[in-house]
């Protein structure tokens, strides 16, 4: 067994990755900004970049409990810091992804990671995958700042079928965070169906 963020062997997930996302948030500022705090748990390198690639395009879904965790710290250490509020209920809002991409990968990385953090945080913490990106939404990879948003605008869109959860305060979670396209529009289309977004926390901010 390698590392999933550094490659060593004898470990799925080593004691030096670990602290490595063990360090507290960094404060996040992309070109579109959503209008909410955005923070990272690290830059997009090292084992922050390698865990991200490893879990989304190399099948290694065990890296979803560390990764987990690692978002569950930073969470802590947030509302230590007094930037969530002490809300009675709190959701993590996966991103959303394009159905075609989460079959390709056996499910949605981002939704498995919030899934493994919720427990850690505690009853009050929910995972509530509401939204999801239309098929007519191209893959954002290679397009700038103005491109992806043109490309996401109208795409993002509240799943079918479910009831939006009111009075509870919401955490956009994601992996990287490029441009900021993604998440603006997201709190945008969350914001609008009445849904309390407080910040963005991403795993990593390219």
């Amino acid at each position: 067994m390698l590392c999933g963020g550094c490659g060593r062997p004898g470990s799925g997930w080593c004691r030096r990755c670990e602290a490595a996302l063990s360090d507290a948030p960094v404060a996040a500022h992309p070109r579109m900004e959503p209008g909410v705090a955005v923070w990272a748990l690290g830059r997009y390198r090292g084992p922050h970049r390698q865990a991200i690639i490893a879990i989304k395009e190399h099948d290694r879904r065990d890296l979803a409990r560390p990764l987990g965790a690692a978002l569950a710290r930073g969470i802590r250490v947030l509302a230590g810091w007094g930037e969530l509020p002490d809300a009675d209920r709190m959701l993590l809002i996966p991103a959303p992804t394009r159905r075609m991409t989460a079959r390709r990968r056996g499910g949605d990385p981002v939704t498995s990671v919030a899934t493994h953090a919720a427990p850690v945080l505690g009853r009050r913490v929910q995972v509530a995958p509401l939204l999801r990106t239309s098929a007519t939404a191209r893959d954002s990879a290679g397009l700038d700042a103005r491109a992806r948003a043109r490309n996401l605008r109208g795409a993002v869109r509240l799943r079918a079928g479910v009831t939006p959860t009111r009075g509870a305060a919401a955490i956009l979670v994601d992996d990287v965070l490029t441009t900021g396209a993604t998440a603006a529009e997201s709190v945008r289309v969350l914001s609008e169906n009445g849904i309390d977004v407080v910040a963005v926390v991403v795993l990593a901010a390219a």
